[in-house]
């Protein structure tokens, strides 16, 4: 096993090696990959996507079946009822579209189809990823408006939905415009 000095480190990690800060270096092309290589590496890329989605809505929806059961949820109101169904429903429709890429895999595997499960496996993941920013924030009013009077629920739920929509979905479009950007620059020079 070979020690690598920290100056080679940053050299590896993309980080200049004259100074000692965290100072980008000129930006190097990656390896170019073959069509199936590209295709292989963004299938693991949405499988591993999924695992951590799919854990996050199944404990959600897990949670939402059992609220159904308990007894203070007879002394709801029909708009929390409302809220509940649809809470329940939205719940069930991401499980299904963030566990159909796996579906999707059993069915076609060994079809040579890869690219085809990869767009569909991708437009899946974005479904199910807006169906549970909407199962968390039904959710989220749900459970607020039972804890906290009057229109302060509507608006910390509106707040963090600002933010799911920001962090989830504005970031990473604004993060892909600037990139195309840089690459603009970079193949106009």
């Amino acid at each position: 096993m070979t020690t690598t000095t920290e100056p080679a480190r940053r050299s590896e990690l993309g980080t200049c090696r004259c100074c000692d800060d965290d100072t980008p270096a000129v930006e190097q092309e990656e390896p170019p990959e073959t069509p199936r290589e590209r295709v292989n590496r963004r299938w693991n890329e949405i499988m591993q996507e999924t695992r951590v989605a799919q854990t996050g809505v199944q404990i959600l929806f897990g949670f939402l079946l059992s609220v159904a059961f308990t007894p203070h949820f007879r002394d709801l109101g029909t708009f929390d009822h409302t809220v509940y169904v649809l809470t329940v429903v939205l719940g069930a429709s991401a499980t299904a579209s963030l566990i159909a890429p796996v579906s999707i895999h059993r069915f076609l595997s060994g079809q040579r189809m890869k690219d085809e499960m990869v767009e569909v496996a991708h437009r899946l993941m974005m479904c199910g990823m807006v169906l549970m920013a909407l199962t968390i924030g039904c959710t989220l009013l749900l459970i607020l408006h039972v804890v906290v009077p009057g229109l302060l629920a509507e608006l910390l739920v509106g707040a963090v939905m600002l933010w799911f929509g920001l962090s989830w979905y504005a970031l990473p479009l604004w993060l892909r415009r600037r990139s195309n950007r840089r690459a603009e620059r970079r193949a106009a020079r």
